[in-house]
């Protein structure tokens, strides 16, 4: 998360984290799911979401 706010801080108006059960883990921005931990069967890699969310913004 902090990496996150360190690249993007001047983009990003809010950031939400919503505890789930089941081993569930999602990132949605601006509604659109960009990262599903059920989707993938893995947890997100270091970097990796840094990644995705800058080649979206």
């Amino acid at each position: 998360m902090a990496e996150i706010l360190k690249q993007f801080e001047s983009k990003i108006d809010s950031i939400y984290l919503i505890p789930a059960g089941g081993g569930k883990f999602e990132v949605k921005l601006n509604d659109q799911l960009v990262y599903s931990k059920l989707e993938t069967g893995r947890h997100v890699e270091q970097g990796e979401l840094v990644r995705i969310i800058g080649e979206i913004l």
